[in-house]
């Protein structure tokens, strides 16, 4: 095999960590606003209060992970290990987090923010070193595209999966009793997760080591990412890209319940449509990129979304067929600029090693991390102040014009601003496909100048040895 591709079957299994991964950040992205307010009975405005705050403890806590780690030396590899140490814990929490206790109201808000806490600390423990293992399993820019695309392709099976299964499966398990049916439903999902984790674990190799070793201290790795000019535009286009799909994500059961005034069980084949939309979408991806570069096919893509976005502002909501097909084009250029952002952040990461001289790849990937679920945070947080603000109640049978215009903006023209302006962001990038030959070739004879280095410095003492006992 060429050196730098990867088999199938690795591709595959590197996609079941993040499919993994999805079947628990799928729900929360697509469900949990809906839960804790309809189902659990918290406040949208205390729902929003809830991301946010989370957020504050990860701005600790992702660094940290990334450095520990860089720093983790295990027969498995740095990344590989956390995938089978934290994958139990996680799941366990995610069902904890979808369970409602029979409590009073402060004992309950109490109950969701640990369980919500304790989920994301698990999923900071596995996730960073899920994602820097992209970065290490091999070189070739084409070779990462392709390995994201499948990671993507899987990613939209889990949610096919989830979008399709966790509804009925809350009616099923839970009869009249919604608040069992969603605790249930989830724990079938952390099942699947758990299985998805552990064959990530056993089929996906870490091949890439840094020409030199992280061995600062923590504060000297943060400084050297920062020197990373590519590095801090990469978070700023990680936060505004994850916005706005997260944004019309979060309000997709609001705007089916409400504005298109249907039921749940059309509610779970609207959200699968457009999970096979997105998977159309990370298949698209790589033969795109082989044609262009991957920073114009981002671009682009986003342009296009912001226009489209627009534009299903003026649809009629009643108007169902239309609908659907305006929905399934709509994810397949959401998903598509997905395998490309992470591809670029392992280019970054290249950038800077290039640039800087060291390779800190959990640490870069963990800024990526953190800005994904602060973005994640915000749209949630901004789901639940603007459904406060425009006068939103759960259990209203009907609600009014301002509370229904209200979804109807959070599902479309607030998106359409949000990808507008990461197309913006994209041209600040200067990772180009020019760029990133050169790069590689560099880092290329670096670390092998390195090796040579330190087989030469393991012989020398064999040497004066075998010298001395002449």
């Amino acid at each position: 095999m060429k050196e730098g591709l990867l088999s199938f079957r690795e591709k595959v299994a590197y996609g079941m960590g993040d499919a993994g991964c999805n079947m628990i950040g799928g729900a929360i992205m697509l469900f949990l606003n809906y839960f804790y307010t309809d189902i659990f009975g918290l406040a949208p405005a205390l729902v929003g209060i809830l991301l946010l705050s989370v957020r504050v403890i990860d701005a600790i806590i992702d660094p940290v992970m990334g450095a520990i780690a860089d720093r983790t030396t295990s027969r498995w590899g740095r990344f590989r290990p956390y995938l089978l140490w934290v994958a139990l814990p996680y799941v366990l929490f995610s069902v904890l987090m979808f369970t409602t206790p029979d409590w009073s109201y402060h004992s309950k808000v109490i109950y969701a923010f640990v369980t919500y806490f304790l989920m994301s600390v698990t999923y900071t423990a596995i996730n960073i070193p899920y994602c820097s293992l992209g970065g290490v399993i091999t070189a070739d820019p084409h070779e990462r595209v392709a390995c994201q695309s499948y990671r993507f392709v899987m990613v939209g099976i889990a949610t096919l999966i989830l979008s399709s299964t966790l509804l009925p499966m809350a009616d099923f398990f839970g009869g009249g009793d919604k608040a069992l049916g969603y605790q249930l439903s989830m724990g079938v999902m952390a099942l699947i997760a758990l299985g998805m984790f552990l064959f990530c674990f056993a089929f996906v190799r870490e091949r890439i080591q840094p020409a030199v070793p992280s061995t600062h201290a923590l504060k000297a790795d943060l400084r050297d990412v920062w020197k990373n000019d590519q590095w801090v535009r990469i978070l700023l286009l990680t936060f505004c890209n994850v916005c706005p799909g997260f944004i019309r994500m979060a309000a997709t059961m609001y705007y089916v319940t409400w504005v298109m005034e249907k039921s749940t069980s059309f509610a779970s084949m609207f959200i699968s449509l457009g999970v096979i939309g997105m998977m159309i979408g990370s298949a698209l991806a790589k033969p795109l990129t082989d044609k262009f570069c991957k920073l114009k096919v981002f671009f682009w893509a986003n342009i296009s979304l912001t226009l489209f976005s627009f534009g299903f502002y003026f649809l009629d909501p009643h108007a169902t067929s239309l609908i659907l097909v305006a929905y399934f084009l709509l994810n397949i250029l959401h998903q598509l600029p997905s395998p490309l952002h992470w591809s670029l952040m392992a280019d970054v990461d290249d950038y800077g090693e290039w640039k800087t001289g060291k390779r800190v790849t959990g640490i870069s990937f963990s800024g990526n991390i953190f800005f994904i679920k602060f973005g994640l945070a915000v749209a949630g947080a901004m789901v639940g102040f603007l459904l406060s603000a425009y006068g939103y109640s759960a259990a209203a049978a009907q609600q009014s014009e301002r509370a229904i215009n209200g979804i109807l903006l959070l599902f479309t023209l607030i998106p359409a601003a949000g990808y507008l302006i990461t197309a913006c962001v994209v041209r600040l990038l200067k990772v180009d496909r020019d760029t990133m030959r050169r790069i590689q070739d560099d880092l290329a004879t670096r670390r092998r100048h390195y090796r040579e280095l330190a087989d030469l410095q393991q012989t020398k003492p064999q040497r004066l040895t075998q010298t001395n006992k002449e």
